[in-house]
């Protein structure tokens, strides 16, 4: 397994006591499989996956990532662990304006320690991957929201994690452009057997994920049929 999280708990301050965001959670999530997580607004989706993503630690529960127990660890260490074997995909791309789409992702090698130019073949093998080779040279303001989300997908990619989770890919895009990002999603899934979390709102898109959960006040169920 590549995702693993056992009995989370993590809570809030609120006033004067404490908002539990996650209750008890626990899931797994298998290299090569994508995992769509649902739930109304506030109900911890959010919770979930920056837990998952080491970026907040649990109040109680762990977090193992590709084997990798990350109860512990140092800043630093979380750090170089979401570097080198965790992917994220925002929901907005948040690319920087002056770098073209292959600069975006060799900014990625270079904050791993690893020179720019070196990583520039990767960077267009990626782009590839997510079919954007003739738009490898322009910057975001010539890219449709579409291909700027395909390039933020490239970008989590760029360091080959074991560990992809994807915050609400289509949020911003039409049914057309948001259903040919989820299916990219999931195909790069297992081309490249990251374990793959997709938190979405959008249930017509869960077919193409292999499992689905949802989430109700900070609890973990599955998925009940639309």
């Amino acid at each position: 397994m590549s995702l693993h999280l056992t009995d989370v708990t993590l809570t809030y301050p609120d006033g004067d006591s404490r908002l539990t965001a996650l209750d008890r959670v626990t899931l797994t999530v298998p290299r090569g499989s994508l995992t769509a997580v649902v739930g109304p607004s506030g109900s911890g989706k959010s919770s979930l996956l920056a837990v998952a993503a080491t970026l907040i630690a649990p109040d109680a529960g762990t977090v193992t990532v590709d084997g990798v127990a990350t109860t512990g660890m140092t800043r630093g260490e979380l750090t170089a662990l979401r570097r080198s074997r965790i992917g994220i995909v925002f929901q907005q791309p948040n690319l920087l304006p002056s770098l073209t789409a292959t600069e975006q992702l060799q900014v990625m090698a270079q904050l791993d320690g690893r020179s720019p130019a070196g990583a520039r073949g990767r960077a267009r093998e990626l782009l590839d991957a997510v079919g954007l080779a003739a738009q490898a040279d322009r910057r975001p303001h010539q890219l449709s929201g579409g291909q700027r989300q395909r390039v933020n997908i490239a970008r989590a990619l760029m360091n080959d994690p074991t560990v992809l989770l994807v915050d609400e890919p289509t949020s911003a895009l039409d049914h057309e452009r948001g259903a040919a990002v989820v299916d990219l999603i999931t195909r790069l899934t297992h081309r490249r057997a990251t374990a793959t979390v997709l938190v979405t709102h959008d249930r017509v898109h869960l077919a193409a994920a292999d499992r689905v959960v949802e989430v109700q006040d900070g609890r973990l169920t599955p998925a009940r049929a639309s």
